[in-house]
């Protein structure tokens, strides 16, 4: 039977969470107490914490009896994380917490897939909540005064969050029918080729198209993860470049990890390798002083890459696709890999390209699954974009 799993810290915000807890109940919606304090509990739970804190690597002793509260509450986020992860009857998450409370639900909560109802009420819901969703689809309700006991206010907060909670989990989406999905990366510079892809494969694939901004890559392994796309064509991988060199739009070393993970099919290409992002002029790190700079708008910055650089991203990214055993096409675009690196345009290197090329085909690993092929061709020339498309469909059997 499926349950709605209700968390919080039972030990300083009990009342809360079983008034919490009996709203959801009240809705016909079967519950699950689970405690992720780190001291003793106040109300009854059904999960209590030393269960949870059992799933940390070093077990519940790692987590509880501990002094330092800060290295508790790190360590019940791991726990928490492996225990949500181990279940199998969630129809949906509801949490409540200040700080520390936040910190750890919502760890598990993004660790869980997408679609999965999320609702974390926190007295941090009204300020900067990017490190507690990242890129998953937690709800953040602003708990609005502090968990310090109930009061009128709270209570209606806390039921309006019942009912939410329930309904998402008795009523979920339907399962998607139709067109399977497939995720694809694009930048402004590589846009020709994307939207030329997307528009050949449209008829037969719902087309799900992310801004390789460091969160567009993230989120579209996240969908992966989540069982949520059936290929990627991952044309645009400039997050690379700004992990390597200290850029603004980072992919994390986790790039690419999903597409080994999954075993998708996956056709890539070098788009936008020729750039690291930074902001406006004044924040570009002093030891970049003299390179070669493109004014994108005021507030962004691009610098090209060298051929030591080029070298480095193309090794970085040979080494991770060379672990995916699902049938992977990485296509090479000689004639340049984004609208600057044309020939005439300001980014135009074919040194620095031919370094990056060599470095890819060099450490990928060839089988009869993972395959690279040049291609005499400009990343925006159409015929690019016509044998990506081929390659993709070739290996997803259409």
């Amino acid at each position: 039977m499926k349950r709605v799993y209700v968390v919080g810290t039972a030990d300083t915000k009990g009342e809360e969470l079983a008034f919490l807890a009996d709203a959801v109940a009240a809705t016909g919606a079967a519950v699950a107490r689970v405690d992720v304090g780190t001291r003793d509990a106040t109300v009854p739970v059904h999960v209590p914490a030393k269960e949870v804190a059992g799933y940390h690597p070093g077990g519940s002793s790692a987590v509880l009896g501990i002094d330092d509260r800060g290295t508790a509450v790190a360590a019940m986020a791991i726990a928490f994380t492996r225990f949500v992860q181990s279940r199998t009857d969630i129809s949906g998450v509801i949490g409540i917490g200040g700080g520390g409370g936040t910190s750890i639900i919502t760890s598990g909560m993004r660790a869980l897939p997408l679609g999965l109802p999320k609702i974390m009420v926190s007295t941090l819901a009204s300020g900067d909540t990017a490190p507690y969703i990242d890129v998953s689809d937690i709800v953040m309700m602003p708990s609005v005064t502090d968990m310090a006991g109930l009061n009128r206010l709270s209570r209606v907060v806390l039921h309006n969050a019942a009912q939410a909670i329930s309904g998402m989990a008795a009523k979920p989406a339907a399962p998607p029918d139709g067109k399977p999905s497939i995720g694809l990366t694009m930048f402004g510079v590589t846009t020709p080729c994307v939207t030329s892809i997307a528009e050949q494969l449209r008829s037969t694939y719902d087309c799900l198209v992310f801004h390789a901004t460091g969160t567009g890559g993230r989120t579209m392994e996240k969908l992966a993860d989540s069982g949520l796309l059936s290929g990627v064509i991952d044309i645009t991988t400039t997050e690379v470049c700004d992990l390597l060199f200290g850029g603004v739009l980072p992919a994390t070393e986790d790039r690419f990890g999903a597409i080994a993970r999954t075993k998708l099919p996956y056709v890539g290409s070098v788009g936008a390798l020729d750039m690291v992002n930074f902001w406006a002029p004044p924040t570009i790190p002093e030891r970049y002083s003299g390179r070669l700079f493109y004014e994108h708008n005021p507030n962004v910055t691009l610098m090209r890459t060298t051929p030591d650089e080029s070298r480095k991203i193309g090794e970085w990214i040979g080494a991770r696709l060379s672990l995916c055993q699902g049938p992977v096409r990485f296509l090479i675009p000689e004639k340049g890999v984004s609208a600057l690196d044309i020939e005439g345009g300001a980014f135009f290197d074919p040194e620095a390209d031919a370094a990056l090329f060599e470095a890819i085909e060099r450490t990928i690993v060839p089988d009869n699954t993972r395959r690279v092929t040049r291609l005499p061709l400009h990343i925006n020339d159409s015929e690019f974009a016509k044998a990506a498309t081929a390659a993709f469909l070739d290996i997803a059997g259409q």
